[in-house]
């Protein structure tokens, strides 16, 4: 037996030798008027003027669970040879039979183009299917003019066509295979004739599915890919059409393989891109409709089925923005600016950031250096911190700047979020950045250090470590100082260590940047000086008994 589908291929001879016996055993069956004798829950007991009563099955004669007879009513049955001592009785088959005889007096013996619409209740199995329609008349379709499977079919509706009703058989012949072989004639005629043609034909939406719409074009189902509904690209079927538009489509390809047609409605619409090509130029602004997210950024509706991108980074001037819902929602009316437009590419980028005040002219309007500010750490590298200072605008703490000792340790206590006190060190307009430090805020060592240490002072400090350019001298736990190998003089590095005292005279001060400068070359000429000095101020003091003594130290 063949299958195709849900379609099932019988075997005509048999059931011709099988029809032909069922219809010798109706001819021998004769209508009787009886009386109820008793009723239960399988049937009612009938006295038809025989030997012993015959049985109607309890399902003849009720509807939504109630009997329609009572016991002692009259009742028309229709006797059938039996084997057994009972006769066999049906009332559905009196029923049939007149429902047969008005059906024919209304559509004939041999009914043209008389398609039924009806649900099947049985199956005999290798014979064909019983089927009724809602005024419960039966029908007969034969196996080799079903076309459906006989697995799962009780219950299933399906469309018919009628070919003969026999009054004297009490039976009605119908054809699903007549249906179905019409409607692939009639498609492949409908097909031949659209592949012909590429104007734009009418078609109604027959189903909406999540890939597209499956559309109706005089009879034959065509499917429009989701893809091709819109120029947008691809779009929700759903938010376009419902099920009964009218649609003018295009055929784009018929696959002869899978019997399918691909249709296209954007084909049939006038191309948006080309309308704007001379309507719109980079540095326009528009109103646009914010029609979708991604996590790059956002889409937005023209209102002429083009859509444009709106990258996140060109949605705010904040640095910071983590996705676009942070500051649009769908269906927003936002005006941007054209930032590139590519009608052979179909692409449009917009801004609208470009439409808004610039942070940092903002910020440089608000403050200036030296001013205070609270920040929030936003990015650490190697080279410092990052603080957000403004809406949109950034300042670096460099290294330098973190604290007045042990930057790079210090730095490590600073995390991501954390929230600082910074003063503004420069701005710099031209290339809009700006300098911060978290050490010009708190008191420097230094401040201490200088109301008694100035410029040409002497002191003494520990040798803290050696470069290639000099050596610093710890002069106090928080402060060094630096000799450069030009101002050693008489110092030798080979002979000293790290730890060794030495003296030397202060030379430069830079309360600034923290640093001292130290010179043990001048310190002789320090020393002599102060001599001279001393010499000067002593009236009394012979000058060679002061070098003397002085000479002997």
């Amino acid at each position: 037996m063949k299958l195709v589908d849900d379609i099932e291929v019988g075997e005509d001879e048999d059931f011709a030798k099988m029809f032909e016996e069922s219809e010798k055993q109706n001819s021998k069956e004769r209508i009787a008027t009886g009386t109820i004798v008793s009723i239960n829950e399988n049937g009612a007991l009938v006295d038809v003027g025989q030997k012993v009563e015959g049985v109607v099955n309890i399902k003849e004669i009720t509807k939504d669970g109630k009997c329609l007879f009572e016991k002692g009513d009259k009742i028309d049955v229709m006797i059938a040879p039996s084997s057994g001592e009972r006769p066999s009785l049906s009332h559905k088959k009196v029923k049939q039979k007149k429902l047969v005889q008005e059906y024919f007096e209304k559509h004939g013996e041999a009914p043209e183009d008389l398609v039924v619409d009806v649900k099947v209740i049985s199956v005999k199995r290798g014979a064909g299917f019983v089927l009724e329609d809602q005024d419960t008349l039966e029908f007969f379709m034969p196996m080799g003019l079903a076309y459906l499977k006989s697995e799962g079919a009780v219950g299933k509706r399906i469309k018919a066509k009628v070919l003969s009703v026999d009054t004297n058989k009490n039976s009605i012949i119908i054809s699903r295979k007549a249906i179905v072989e019409e409607r692939n004639a009639k498609k492949k005629e409908i097909i031949e004739k659209i592949s012909l043609s590429d104007e734009p034909i009418n078609g109604i939406v027959s189903k909406v599915v999540s890939f597209g719409l499956f559309i109706d074009i005089g009879g034959v189902d065509g499917l429009c890919y989701f893809k091709e509904i819109s120029h947008k690209g691809p779009v929700k079927a759903s938010d376009y059409y419902k099920e009964g538009d009218e649609v003018m489509v295009k055929v784009i390809e018929y696959n002869k393989e899978k019997d399918q047609i691909a249709l296209s409605i954007k084909q049939c619409l006038p191309d948006p891109w080309v309308e704007i090509e001379n309507e719109l130029e980079k540095g326009d602004t528009i109103a646009v409709t914010v029609s979708n997210f991604e996590s790059y950024g956002a889409f937005v509706d023209l209102g002429n089925d083009i859509e444009g991108l709106l990258h996140i980074s060109e949605i705010s001037w904040e640095k910071h923005l983590q996705k676009p819902q942070d500051v649009l929602s769908i269906g927003d009316e936002i005006e941007v600016e054209v930032m590139e437009l590519n009608v052979e590419s179909k692409r449009l980028r917009v801004s609208l950031k470009s439409l808004q005040p610039r942070p940092f002219d903002e910020f440089s309007k608000k403050f200036k250096p030296k001013e205070m500010v609270k920040g929030k750490i936003v990015s650490i590298t190697s080279f410092g911190l990052f603080a957000n200072i403004f809406p949109g605008v950034d300042g670096l703490i460099h290294n330098e700047d973190i604290s007045w000792r042990d930057q790079i340790k210090q730095k490590e206590k600073y995390k991501k979020g954390d929230e600082v006190d910074v003063k503004i060190l420069n701005i710099d307009y031209e290339n809009k950045k700006v300098s911060l430090s978290i050490k010009a805020t708190l008191e420097s060592p230094l401040d201490e250090f200088i109301k008694t240490n100035k410029v040409g002072s002497i002191v003494t400090g520990t040798i803290k470590d050696f470069k290639d350019f000099g050596m610093f001298v710890l002069l106090t736990p928080s402060i060094d100082g630096l000799v450069r190998t030009e101002d050693f003089g008489p110092f030798e590095k080979d002979d000293a260590k790290i730890g060794d005292e030495v003296e030397a005279v202060i030379t430069n001060i830079d309360t600034t940047r923290n640093k001292i400068k130290l010179s043990i070359k001048k310190l002789e000429y320090q020393r002599g000086k102060e001599l001279l000095n001393q010499v000067n101020d002593d009236d009394t003091a012979k000058f060679g008994d002061v070098l003397r003594d002085k000479l002997k130290k």
